[in-house]
């Protein structure tokens, strides 16, 4: 996997959809890779996605990982269980501290860096949560799933306006009876706002939620200002963290919300780093993820006997 100086062609930073395809793409160009997953993918939450071609009947994230990783190791790659906790600009690429589960680490250098590290959900700050969302009960991602509950009662919880938003989306594509919970924030609405809250029906509750309670296979209650309101299902609207710590330390540029911007080689603004996946900025999809690290491998297969630094249109 690693030439006789110890240096890689492509380091992948990440072992979830998105840094397990940029994988594939460049063992099957024959480039030496290796992938280092944290084993925290965003994508092992998902109890069924239904919008991944040829999965009609659905199929589950941890499925997903799986199956993507018996493909590579096909081509013999294997991802290394081990947190990347230093990325440094060095001469002809970068250098990686990569520390291990037991603590030991190793430095390694690559020519080229892709960052698939994702995105952690702001989680809503509700007992049994981590049941819920395995049971799908509590979601984050009305484009992957919101054709499961068209027709259904549904809330969706943010802080204030935040989510308003997802609720007039889920509101105008999947159902008729939608509710916003503001998490005892008031919902201080310009013009325009108060029109979209208008327009597609969406009820308000302004009270804090103390307690959320499932029965029978499904959200019962949840419980705020004294009162019970009951829905079918939660969509957690809270905005997510991206974890872009490694690529903002050597400079790179990206949005207000921390996701990083990257040209149409999936390129950041640092020569030679690449991100793919929620880390991005733009719609976080799984095939989009995979989309990018495609993008991505091609280009660094295509500059990789390029130094960096050589490298003037990036092109």
């Amino acid at each position: 996997m690693e030439r006789e100086d110890g240096r890689l062609d492509a380091l992948i930073i990440g072992g979830g959809p998105a840094g397990l395809t940029a994988a594939l793409y460049l063992a099957r160009f024959g480039r030496r890779v290796l992938v280092a997953d944290a084993g925290e993918p965003r994508a092992a939450w998902i109890p069924a996605s239904h919008n991944i071609p040829f999965f009609g009947e659905g199929i589950a994230g941890p499925d997903i990982l799986a199956r993507q990783r018996d493909h590579l190791a096909r081509y013999d790659i294997r991802p290394v269980a081990a947190r990347v906790t230093g990325l440094r600009r060095e001469a002809g690429g970068f250098a990686a501290v990569l520390e291990a589960a037991d603590g030991a680490g190793r430095t390694l250098g690559a020519s080229r860096v892709l960052l698939a590290t994702g995105a952690v959900d702001v989680e809503p700050d509700l007992p049994d949560l981590p049941d819920a969302v395995r049971r799908g009960l509590v979601r984050y991602c009305p484009i992957c799933d919101g054709h499961e509950s068209r027709g259904r009662r549904i809330a969706v919880i943010s802080r204030g306006a935040h989510g308003l938003g997802e609720a007039a989306f889920i509101a105008r594509t999947y159902s008729s009876d939608v509710t916003l919970l503001t998490l005892g924030q008031p919902l201080a609405l310009d013009a325009a706002q108060r029109e979209v809250v208008e327009r597609n029906r969406i009820q308000v509750i302004e009270q804090p939620v103390t307690g959320l309670e499932i029965r029978d296979g499904r959200i019962a209650a949840l419980r705020g200002g004294g009162a019970e309101h009951r829905f079918e299902v939660l969509y957690s609207a809270l905005g997510l963290h991206y974890r872009s710590e490694l690529a903002l330390g050597l400079g790179a540029a990206a949005d207000d919300s921390g996701a990083l911007v990257v040209d149409g080689h999936a390129q950041t603004t640092v020569r030679g780093l690449y991100a793919a996946g929620d880390i991005v900025r733009g719609l976080d999809q799984i095939v989009v993820g995979m989309g990018h690290a495609a993008v991505a491998a091609a280009h660094i297969h295509n500059r990789c006997e390029l130094p960096t630094e050589d490298e003037a249109d990036g092109a």
